[in-house]
This record gives structure tokens, C-alpha cells and sequence, in this order.
């Protein structure tokens, strides 16, 4: 007598669908508690963005990186960072609205300074 192969499967989706319904009704019986830990960490993240914490750098390895290389000497169309002929205006004016495939506003408005006299201090 052989066994039917599609036997642990059936119980397999059994499972995850009562555990998906079973996870559901918890879910609704939260929901206040579940907002309100969102709202909080919405607040924390716009009080911690300070420009005193604010790392060019860490910004720069997390952001920058993928087009203009790891030393940000530049790569393929992306030029580069180090030792720009660009003033610190010019720099600013890229990091706010962008320029070719950048995009821009990937620095906050308060942190733009910040970032353009990090990328003229790069030798």
C-alpha cells in the first residue's frame, strides 16, 4: 500500500492558513497599540535628525557609493567626488535637486551644507 505524496502538503497549507487567521484576529485586537508604536518611532526619527548627528560619511558609504565607487573617485558616467572643481553652492545644488541619472534629495535639507563640505574636504 503506498502512501498519497500530497497528503503532507495539504497539511503543510492547512497550517499556514489557520496560522495566518489565528495571527489576523491578534493583529485587530492590537491595532491601537500597533499605531501608536509607529507614531512614536515617527516622532523619534524627526526629533534624532538633527544636524549635530548628521555623518557625511556614513551617508556617503550608504548612498553614494553604488554609482561613484567605493573611494568616490568616480565610475563609468559618475564622476568624481574628490578633488570636484565644484563650489560648494554647485555641490549643494546637485545634492538637492539632482543632475542626470542623481536624483535628488538624498541628503535632508538641513544635512545639504553638511554634505557638500564633506565632499570638498575629500582628498
Amino acid at each position: 500500500m503506498q502512501k498519497n505524496p500530497i497528503v503532507p502538503f495539504i497539511l503543510i497549507m492547512a497550517f499556514g492558513i489557520g496560522l495566518i487567521f489565528f495571527l489576523s484576529i491578534q493583529g485587530v485586537d492590537k491595532k491601537e497599540e500597533i499605531a501608536a508604536g509607529h507614531e512614536e518611532g515617527a516622532a523619534g526619527e524627526e526629533e534624532g535628525a538633527t544636524t549635530e548627528e548628521f555623518d557625511p560619511e556614513a551617508v556617503a558609504q550608504g548612498k553614494c557609493i553604488s554609482c561613484h565607487g567605493g573611494d568616490l573617485a568616480g565610475q563609468g558616467n559618475f564622476p568624481s567626488l574628490v578633488d570636484t572643481k565644484l563650489s560648494k553652492e554647485e555641490i549643494a545644488d546637485v545634492i538637492t535637486n539632482g543632475k542626470g541619472s542623481m536624483p535628488g534629495g538624498l541628503v535632508d535639507e538641513a544635512n545639504v551644507e553638511a554634505m557638500a563640505d564633506y565632499i570638498l574636504s575629500l582628498k
